[in-house]
């Protein structure tokens, strides 16, 4: 069905479309290539939410030599108007007479009917080239769109035997400098960046990403189930946009405070008096959250796991070992036979320095 130069074209396509990794939330990345005479005539991605789409920039850059050629996109092309005018509706001015996509879009606003904008024009449509790798790509898209939540992903750093920190809580470094380096990576291709308070106290993180260049921040999330966070943590000082989830919110002057801090406080409690964790999901969705990296201790990460709401894990092991007093990763109740455990798929295993990465994904 598909040709070798088919498949070249929309792996340069998927290329193109990392360029807005860190870029384009809350919409999908996505890379077109224009090709005509088994030539590049225009190629383009979406860089900015606003700005033009990948198919708009590839036929800016093809021109004339549009017409009559084939576009191969990653993404279903939009059929609705938005910020920007429908991408099926420019391909069909252009004259191009065949579209290969990687895959439908999943918004219900546009699955399948740019596509049948399309073949109702008369443009030949091949979908599936490369599918998994476009999915993997926006696999939060995705997930907003079919799922009604974020696809969450949650990163630790242990030591052989586990452990995240000592038993007095002391957790820096336990990973290298290209671990770290690698962390940040995975936080600026986040939307948001969620902990718990407990780590808020012990670690003060700032939840930025700083140790690579990117023109934009993630969002923050504090799960604070008592409204105890210090007004001077230094997640709040940068005026970035904060959510702090909590189940009580009586010290309405409090909320007042953190309101002007550009914090905005969600009361979503549950009924044990904690924070609904699955509610906490659908918010951020609604705000155009689609990946959100949790980086928190083993309390709100075992709630998570066991709430099933985290989609993969992301953990880097230090050639240490620290002891059983220390701190573990996960909280999760004891089993009482193997049949309840959790299964995982691994993804991916890699040396980042001298440590070692893993990710996998629940089953």
């Amino acid at each position: 069905m598909f040709s070798a130069a088919d498949y070249a074209f929309m792996s340069h396509a998927l290329r193109l479309a990392e360029r807005g990794l860190y870029s384009t939330t809350p919409n999908p990345r996505v890379g077109c290539v224009v090709v005509r005479d088994g030539r590049i005539a225009g190629s383009g991605w979406h860089e900015k939410a606003g700005q033009p789409h990948a198919e708009i920039n590839a036929l800016t850059a093809a021109g004339a030599a549009a017409r009559g050629a084939t576009a191969y996109v990653t993404l279903e092309p939009c059929s609705h108007h938005g910020r920007t005018a429908p991408c099926a509706d420019a391909l069909i001015a252009a004259g191009i007479a065949r579209v290969v996509m990687a895959m439908e879009d999943p918004n219900p606003l546009v699955s399948g009917r740019g596509q049948a904008l399309l073949q109702q024009a008369g443009v030949i449509v091949q979908m599936g080239l490369l599918q998994a790798e476009a999915h993997a790509l926006n696999a939060g898209f995705v997930s907003r769109m079919t799922q009604k939540k974020p696809w969450v992903r949650l990163k630790t750093a242990a030591s052989l035997d586990g452990k995240t920190a000592l038993n007095n809580g002391v957790s820096q470094w336990i990973t290298g400098e290209a671990a770290r380096r690698d962390g940040h990576r995975w936080r600026a291709r986040s939307c948001a960046i969620m902990t718990g308070i407990g780590t808020v106290k012990s670690d003060d993180p700032q939840l930025s990403v700083r140790h690579i260049k990117t023109d934009r921040q993630p969002r923050k999330v504090v799960v604070d189930s008592h409204l105890v966070i210090p007004l001077e943590a230094r997640l709040l000082q940068d005026r970035e946009e904060t959510f702090i989830f909590t189940a009580h919110a009586e010290n309405l002057e409090k909320k007042a405070v953190l309101s002007h801090m550009n914090a905005r406080v969600i009361v979503l409690p549950d009924a044990k008096g904690a924070v609904d964790l699955l509610q906490m999901m659908t918010v951020l969705a609604e705000s155009g959250i689609n990946e959100v990296l949790v980086e928190a201790g083993s309390g709100l990460n075992g709630a998570l796991v066991e709430a099933g709401l985290v989609d993969e894990l992301i953990i880097y092991f230090a050639p240490h070992l620290i002891g059983d007093d220390a701190q573990g990763m996960i909280a999760l109740p004891e089993l009482t036979n193997l049949e309840q455990k959790r299964k995982l798929k691994i993804q991916d295993v890699r040396m980042i320095g001298q440590d070692i990465r893993i990710i996998a994904g629940f089953q």
